[in-house]
């Protein structure tokens, strides 16, 4: 069976995350993946920026309707992020610096980007 073609919304997200992590790189973040899935949630980067392990939750929003891009980051998603870090760290063997950073969009625009280091913590 054929895999189904990609929507428009997966299509602008997969663009919004690939511009975030250009945007993290020119700021000297390293890549060490991108969508990290688990049976608990999905990490959109992992990035290191120097010994500190960064998990970063990427948002677009088009519109303002339902609040800011970095707005729409609540509990219950923060939750299943720190759940799906936690799986990933166990792969490690070791447990390096960690910070939850998380990169708003409210267009795909690099100019437009809202990126909160240490955004909310485990």
């Amino acid at each position: 069976m054929a895999a189904p073609h990609p929507t428009p919304k997966l299509n602008s997200g997969n663009e919004a995350e690939a511009l975030a992590e250009q945007f993290l790189a020119g700021r000297g973040l390293k890549t060490v993946l991108r969508n990290y899935r688990c049976r608990g949630g999905e990490i959109d980067l992992i990035m290191r920026e120097g010994a500190t392990l960064v998990f970063v939750e990427v948002r677009l929003r088009t519109h303002g309707g339902f609040g800011s891009a970095t707005e729409s980051v609540a509990t219950r998603k923060q939750q299943r992020i720190v759940l799906a870090a936690q799986h990933y760290l166990s792969t490690l063997g070791t447990t390096p610096a960690c910070r939850f950073d998380v990169v708003g969009m409210e267009a795909l625009d690099t100019k437009r980007i809202d990126w909160i280091r240490d955004a909310f913590s485990a």
